[in-house]
C-alpha cells in the first residue's frame, strides 16, 4: 500500500502554524471536514475503499491539524488535553476513522515523542511534521503477544551507536502509511535471554536501515481509512532516537497508554453526539403506523439512553482534560484509565446498535452511517486492552485497595473513591464481597464500579454547570445499569461449557 499522504507534502511546505490560534486552526480543520465529507469528495459515497484517497487526505491534513500537540520551542501549537480532546470530537462527529488516525498520532505518537525523546531528535521531527505532513504511530502488539504485551519477543542489542532491532509487529494502525514508528522492544542479553524491561525507539522509515518491511496487509472489517497489518522488524536505531525514561521503561509504556486511554472520550463524544443527531432526525421524520417513531415509548427509551451517553462522555472529557496532560505521571492511574477506556468503548458500541436498530434495514448497507458505525466501533472495545481483561484488571485493583483498608464491605471502598454517587447508591452497595470471586464474577464487578465512577463524573460535571436536565437523566439511567449489573453479579452462575456435547443433543433424534 502506498504512504497515500504523500501528494499532500508539496503543498503543505513551510507551514508556520505557531502564528496560528487554536480556534483558527479548529474552525479551518472544520471546514476541511466538510468539504472532504459533504461537498467536493464526498467520502461517504466510496466509504467501502481501503484507506483514505490522496486528495481526501490531502484536504484534511490542508491546514497541518498535527501541529497542535507540537510544543511551541518546535514550532508548534502546544496545545493542551483540553484542546486535543476538542479537536478529536470534532473529527469523530464526521469520521471515527479520521478521529483514531489522530487519536495515533497525537497520544501515541506525538506526546510520548515530545515527553521522553531527545531534544535534537525532536526538533528533527516535529519539523517534518510542519513541513511535510508527515505521520507517526506506535507498533507494541505481536503476532503471539496481543493483551500479554510485555512478553513480546521483539528485541534489540547495542553495537557500534545503533541498536539492533529485529522481530515482529501488527495491527499498528497507519501500517505502512506513517513515516515515522515509535517501536517497542526488550534488550538481549550476551547470555541470549530477553531483559523484562522495556525500551521504546524512534523509527524513521525513510532514514537509511530503518525501513519497516510490512509483510502483510489486513482486509479489516471497519475502519477502512485506517491501513492495519504485519510488519518485519529489522532496523538499526541511532542511539539518539531512543526514548529516555524518567524511571523503567514500563513506567514510561504505561504512562503512555494510560494517558492514551484517557483520551478515548474525545473519539467518543464526538461519535456519540453524531449518532444521537442522526437518531432524533430520524424519529422525527419517519412514520410508522400513521405516527413519527419519535412518539413511541420505546424509541424515547433509545433516545433518552443515547443522550445519558452522551452526558457520561461530556463528563468523562471534562475529567481526562483535567488529569491527562504530559506535564503528569499517569503510570499509577491504571485503575482510572482503565475505566475510562472501557466506559467510552461500551457506550460508543451500544450506540451504534441502538441506531442501527432505529433505522432498520436500509442502516444496513455499507455505506450508511449507521451500519459503518457498528463495525467502526466495535474494535474500539479490543484495542488498547480487551474490555474483559481490563475489567477484570478494574476488580482486582479495587479488591486490592480494599484488602490494603482492611474492608470487606464494597461501600467503604466507594465512600472514598466515588462518595457523591454513594449516596444515591448506598442501598445498592450495602454489601461484603465474599473472597474468592471467579473470573466471570470479577469482570462484573468491573463493570459495576465503572459505572458507579461514571455517576461521580456526571455528578461533578453538574456541579459545574452542565445542563440540570441532561445530568439528572444520565443519572437515572446509570442507577438503572448499575442495578442491572449488580443483578447479574449476585445471581449465581457456575455454568461450564459440556465439551463433547454431540451426543444425545440432536432435536430430531428425539
Amino acid at each position: 500500500m502506498p504512504q497515500l499522504h504523500q501528494s499532500a507534502k508539496k503543498d503543505t511546505e513551510n507551514i508556520n502554524p505557531s502564528v496560528k490560534t487554536f480556534p483558527q486552526l479548529l474552525k479551518e480543520f472544520k471546514e476541511s471536514m466538510h468539504r472532504a465529507f459533504h461537498e467536493d469528495d464526498k467520502i461517504d459515497s466510496f466509504s467501502s475503499t481501503r484507506g483514505l484517497p490522496p486528495a481526501v487526505l490531502k484536504e484534511l491534513m490542508s491546514g497541518n491539524p498535527l501541529a497542535l500537540l507540537i510544543p511551541k520551542e518546535f514550532g508548534g501549537l502546544g496545545g493542551s488535553i483540553k484542546e486535543n480532546i476538542t479537536f478529536i470530537s470534532a473529527a469523530s462527529y464526521e469520521s471515527l476513522a479520521l478521529s483514531l488516525m489522530l487519536g495515533i498520532n497525537n497520544g501515541l505518537f506525538i506526546q510520548p515523542l515530545a515527553k521522553y525523546g531527545q531534544d535534537n531528535v525532536k526538533r528533527r521531527v516535529f519539523t517534518q511534521f510542519l513541513n511535510n505532513s508527515c505521520m507517526g504511530g506506535l507498533m507494541i502488539t505481536e503476532p503471539n503477544f496481543g493483551s500479554d504485551a510485555l512478553s513480546m519477543l521483539t528485541s534489540f542489542y547495542e553495537k557500534d551507536g545503533f541498536y539492533h532491532l529485529k522481530g515482529k509487529k501488527h495491527w499498528a494502525g497507519l501500517t505502512g502509511m506513517a513515516d515515522f514508528w515509535l517501536l517497542t522492544a526488550r534488550k538481549r542479553s550476551e547470555s541470549g535471554s530477553l531483559m523484562r524491561d522495556i525500551d521504546i525507539f524512534l523509527c524513521d522509515v525513510n532514514a537509511p536501515k530503518q525501513k519497516i518491511k510490512v509483510e502483510e496487509y489486513f482486509e479489516n472489517l471497519g475502519l477502512y481509512q485506517i491501513p492495519y497489518g504485519r510488519n518485519n522488524i529489522d532496523v538499526y536505531i541511532p542511539e539518539e532516537q531512543r526514548l529516555i525514561p524518567h524511571t523503567s521503561g514500563v513506567q514510561m509504556l504505561l504512562d503512555l497508554l494510560h494517558r492514551s486511554r484517557f483520551q478515548f472520550p474525545a473519539m467518543g463524544l464526538g461519535f456519540v453526539k453524531r449518532i444521537l443527531d442522526e437518531a432524533i432526525i430520524h424519529a422525527n421524520t419517519r412514520l410508522v403506523g400513521k405516527k413519527n417513531l419519535f412518539d413511541y415509548d420505546q424509541v424515547q427509551h433509545r433516545l433518552s439512553r443515547l443522550q445519558a451517553n452522551y452526558t457520561i462522555l461530556s463528563a468523562f472529557c471534562l475529567k481526562s482534560a483535567k488529569i491527562a496532560g504530559i506535564e503528569n505521571d499517569l503510570s499509577g492511574l491504571g485503575l482510572e484509565a482503565n475505566i475510562t477506556k472501557t466506559i467510552t468503548s461500551d457506550i460508543m458500541h451500544e450506540a451504534a446498535q441502538s441506531l442501527l436498530q432505529l433505522v432498520g434495514a436500509k442502516g444496513y448497507k455499507i455505506n450508511h452511517f449507521a451500519g459503518r458505525s457498528l463495525v467502526d466501533s466495535r474494535p474500539f472495545q479490543i484495542f488498547e486492552g480487551s474490555n474483559d481483561i481490563l475489567y477484570h484488571q478494574i476488580a482486582d485493583a479495587v479488591i486490592k485497595r480494599m484488602k490494603t483498608d482492611k474492608q470487606k464491605k464494597v461501600s467503604l471502598f466507594f465512600q472514598h473513591f466515588t462518595p457523591q454517587a454513594l449516596e444515591k447508591l448506598k442501598d445498592m452497595l450495602n454489601f461484603e464481597l465474599s473472597h474468592p470471586l471467579s473470573q466471570r464474577k470479577l469482570v462484573d464487578f468491573g463493570r459495576v464500579v465503572s459505572r458507579v465512577q461514571a455517576m461521580e463524573h456526571v455528578i461533578s460535571l453538574g456541579e459545574k454547570g452542565f445542563r440540570k436536565d441532561l445530568i439528572e437523566n444520565a443519572i437515572i439511567v446509570l442507577k438503572q445499569e448499575i442495578a442491572d449489573l449488580l443483578n447479574t453479579f449476585h445471581y449465581p452462575n457456575d455454568s461450564r461449557v459440556v465439551e463433547n456435547y454431540g451426543e444425545n443433543s440432536l432435536w430430531f433424534e428425539l
